[in-house]
């Protein structure tokens, strides 16, 4: 399969949260395929229109943003390069996850101290670089539309992404943007079967390279332990 884009995204490992976590989104991007949503009681929505706009992406955290290849780099060449990175680093333990909103929509957010992983997050980003293409004049004004901070432009320009460095928010993205007043039923629905799967404390203990096929989906390529 081809790849337009790459990525290097925090993964669960094969187990109860990572199988509720595909179903829900009705992706799984370690098996490349469409997955039947959960029956999950008391939401305001269907499943499927509450996480149509994550769900090409899988059950994720993203380290390093999805990028183009440069000219001259290949896939081959990309896969060594994080293989080094990963034997590089060590594990991260976060005390846990929590269910929160982020603006409009709900993600899994650390709890306690993420120090450990927002250093993991930045060297990550910083060590691929290399592989980056650059962005387009129209990749940075679609960027830009949202509306950016002086320091978030700066990232962007830099390293192609405006959520990155002290920018960096580790989240586990759950759904779309939702009407406000659907958050909080949704929350507790997803807290009531998602809650009991979801590891506690978090081990990060493997970073996962990902492709985007042609239709825009994430598919897991090499989840590689980090080794340090």
């Amino acid at each position: 399969m081809d790849f337009h884009r790459y990525a290097i995204y925090v993964t669960p490992p094969e187990g109860e949260f990572a199988a509720f976590g595909a179903a829900w989104l009705g992706w799984d991007s370690a098996q490349g395929c469409a997955v039947a949503h959960p029956e999950v009681p008391g939401l305001p929505a269907p499943v499927a229109e509450i996480t149509e706009t994550p769900r090409k992406y899988g059950l994720h955290a993203t380290i390093k943003p999805p990028f183009g290849l440069a000219e001259g780099q290949g896939e081959a060449g990309l896969v060594a390069a994080f293989e080094r990175f990963c034997a590089g680093e060590a594990a991260v333990t976060l005390e846990g996850v929590q269910i929160a909103g982020l603006g409009r929509f709900l993600a899994l957010v650390p709890v306690g101290d993420q120090s450990a992983l927002n250093g993991l997050a930045a060297r990550a980003v910083a060590a691929f670089e290399p592989w980056r293409a650059p962005l387009t004049e129209a990749q940075l004004a679609r960027r830009r539309a949202g509306g950016l901070t002086p320091a978030q432009d700066a990232h962007l320009l830099r390293w192609g992404y405006p959520y990155v460095m002290e920018e960096f928010r580790f989240h586990i993205t759950l759904t779309g943007k939702r009407p406000k007043a659907e958050l909080a039923p949704i929350k507790a629905a997803l807290e009531a079967r998602l809650g009991p799967l979801v590891p506690q404390p978090y081990v990060i203990d493997a970073l996962s390279l990902m492709g985007e096929d042609e239709m825009g989906r994430f598919h897991l390529l090499h989840r590689q332990t980090l080794t340090a």
